[in-house]
């Protein structure tokens, strides 16, 4: 049986799970160029990645093989220069060729990512029903007065060098993911 306690920093680290998902589903979206609502989830934006990557790849392929074809009508002259040239060419678009394999190396891990992110946003969600949204409204607001009553240092934000907006995680954040006895645990 877990303790009060246990339950609310477990409900707290729901609650930030979920924000963060939809941080990055947002941040996902606007990649896209599409606006938040777009994709219902984080897996839906990767998997219409891997679609454009793989229309692209198709139509760089297609083109080289139509580049390939003229090369082969060129290849009917006598012209030693002229069959120099389309060497050239016809080496130049194998390397594009061989370029192109990316698409498939990369639709497979972003596949496995896909399939990672389904996981933990079904599992997420699971939880987030399991307490109810009421309850976890209750635990957003309790962060949200501690995010207030606990304002960040500005310049601890510059202990890590220049980061971007919005990317950089404030040590407050930090210390909300590991408590000391947490890191004690892991060094035992």
């Amino acid at each position: 049986m877990i303790s009060i306690q246990e339950e609310d920093r477990l409900k707290k680290e729901l609650v930030g799970l979920f924000g963060h998902m939809n941080k990055m589903r947002r941040e996902l979206a606007v990649l896209q160029g599409d606006d938040a609502g777009s994709f219902v989830t984080m897996a839906d934006t990767l998997d219409a990645i891997v679609e454009n990557t793989e229309t692209a790849s198709n139509t760089i392929l297609e083109s080289m093989e139509a580049i390939e074809e003229i090369v082969g009508e060129l290849r009917q002259s006598k012209d030693p220069a002229v069959l120099a040239v389309c060497g050239r060419i016809s080496e130049r678009s194998n390397q594009v060729f061989e370029a192109c394999s990316f698409q498939d190396l990369t639709g497979q891990r972003i596949t496995r990512v896909v399939n990672s992110l389904k996981f933990i946003e079904e599992r997420i969600t699971s939880m987030v029903r399991m307490w109810g949204k009421e309850e976890l409204a209750k635990v957003v607001e309790e962060v949200k007065q501690e995010q207030e009553a606990n304002p960040v240092d500005e310049d601890k934000t510059l202990l890590h060098g220049p980061q971007r907006d919005g990317v950089a995680h404030t040590q407050a954040e930090v210390d909300k993911l590991f408590s000391q006895d947490d890191i004690d645990k892991l060094f035992g």
